[in-house]
């Protein structure tokens, strides 16, 4: 993988693995928000734990896919990608967060980018 390539790769590697595992820490402390505002209120009504719970079996599975990112790069994108495309639909079907949902899309298109940059990184590796 050549210099360039390498250090785009190694950005979005740290940032997919770095940021999800602060935002999952944050669910624990709300420092950073309020998480359980972005849970609608049909939705909290279907889940059968408390909001604030709720949030923080998320952040744990945010924890555990920001190592995944930087333990298994190719793998651990996909899940963010998944992670976050899914928050995307939750925030977009219920009428909030517009801003949120859209900004979760575009970070998805950059772990994917993640996900395509580790197989070029596979791929020169075994040639």
């Amino acid at each position: 993988m050549n210099l360039q390539i390498k250090t785009i790769f190694n950005l979005l590697k740290y940032t997919y693995g770095v940021v999800p595992i602060v935002a999952g820490l944050d669910k624990f402390t709300n420092i950073l928000t309020d998480w359980s505002m972005y849970v609608s209120t049909n939705f909290a009504n279907m889940v059968p734990i408390e909001t604030e719970t709720f949030m923080m079996v998320v952040g744990v599975i945010e924890i555990i896919a920001g190592l995944l990112v930087l333990s298994r790069p190719k793998v651990g994108g996909y899940v963010v990608m998944g992670w976050l495309s899914a928050i995307a639909l939750v925030l977009i079907f219920s009428g909030h967060y517009i801003d949120v949902a859209v900004r979760d899309i575009v970070m998805a298109i950059g772990a994917f980018v993640l996900v395509k940059l580790a197989d070029i990184n596979t791929s020169l590796v075994s040639n």
